[in-house]
């Protein structure tokens, strides 16, 4: 049986932490931002953590990160 291999499209867009936690950016923060209040775009700056129901595909897509 061969190696598993990186989700390449995946790997860009998802990041480990040392704790092994996934953490993504956000969405709707590039463009159209005069129409989002200022507490809204703050708060789309901070990365999030992958929900609880995608970790288990995250470990298959991202089997060595």
């Amino acid at each position: 049986m061969g190696k598993m291999k990186t989700h390449k499209g995946t790997a860009k867009r998802v990041k480990t932490t040392a704790s092994g936690k996934k953490v993504h950016e956000k969405s709707f923060g590039r463009h159209k931002l005069t129409a989002k209040s200022g507490k809204r775009k703050r708060q789309l700056r901070q990365p999030k953590e992958v929900s609880a129901a995608d970790q288990k595909k995250m470990e298959k897509l991202l089997p060595y990160n």
